[in-house]
């Protein structure tokens, strides 16, 4: 099988199944593991370089706005791997290739490759979508024991923190404007023993007021803009402290956003792991 994953997310979870060696192609975000990169990258981002988060957040509206795509997908890479799947999303425009742009470019190049949506909204989602590569690649045993481990881990942190004082967190998906938590977040929030604040599980991002998150009166910060890895997600940490823009005294931590947050990969047990060790400490 030849496959083309056009998210992060899956390449991370093809690897993890051992159906790494079938990955031919991937985008310029693939970067775990390490080997992704060797692929034939098919994906690249429209959007220029450099630009901070106030001007990536204008880029975004203003391309959506006019109905312009946000990444570039290359035919003639598509043409030439011949692909027997390419692994795609209908969750977030903004995130990565749209499934009816990959339709439209398998459909003009005549491939007859089969495509595979994987939408997960929910950290259960997130687990089925394992189960359903697995099913896809012929992986699906490996894909099995995969999501066992993954559940297990989840369960052993709820039960670490179960009983224990929740505290208030706002996770900021985004600095400049602020956005609160969505999809799996939330959730990952509360299996770690902690209380979310302004996000709603299951549900998109939401943009939220400073004030907003001064009157939700958190206990704890945690910076994890989407598309950020930890030194970057540092970097607009510190930014927002110097700004004074967050509510005085509180705690601020930086997480590596694209490792254990943003993407819905095997990694976010990582993240839940890691918030559970800065909420409670031993």
């Amino acid at each position: 099988m030849r496959i083309v994953s056009l998210l992060p997310s899956t390449t991370e979870i093809l690897f993890a199944i051992g159906a790494g060696e079938d990955v031919v192609g991937v985008t310029f975000e693939c970067d775990f593991p390490a080997e992704a990169r060797n692929r034939r990258i098919v994906s690249t981002s429209a959007m220029p370089e450099g630009l901070t988060p106030a001007e990536i957040d204008a880029y975004v509206v203003g391309a959506m706005s006019r109905g312009e795509d946000l990444y570039h997908l290359s035919a003639d890479a598509l043409a030439e791997l011949d692909a027997d799947l390419v692994v795609t999303q209908d969750l977030c425009a903004v995130c990565a290739v749209d499934v009816s742009v990959v339709d439209d470019a398998l459909a003009y190049l005549g491939c007859r490759a089969e495509v595979l949506t994987i939408d997960p909204h929910t950290l259960d989602e997130v687990l089925d979508s394992i189960v359903a590569l697995g099913r896809a690649t012929g992986h699906p045993s490996e894909a099995a024991e995969l999501v066992v481990g993954l559940r297990s881990r989840l369960s052993a942190v709820r039960r670490r923190v179960a009983g224990l004082a929740r505290p208030r967190v706002m996770l900021l998906e985004w600095t400049d404007p602020p956005y609160a938590p969505g999809h799996w977040v939330p959730e990952m929030i509360e299996a770690a023993g902690g209380t979310c604040l302004l996000g709603k599980p299951g549900a998109k991002s939401e943009r939220v007021l400073w004030e907003s998150v001064h009157e939700a009166a958190p206990d704890v910060i945690v910076c994890a803009p989407c598309g950020y890895d930890r030194p970057g997600a540092q970097r607009l940490a510190d930014d927002l402290v110097a700004s004074g823009v967050l509510p005085s005294g509180v705690p601020v931590h930086a997480v590596d956003a694209n490792a254990a947050w943003a993407r819905p990969g095997t990694r976010l047990v990582d993240g839940v792991e890691e918030l559970a060790a800065i909420l409670h400490p031993a």
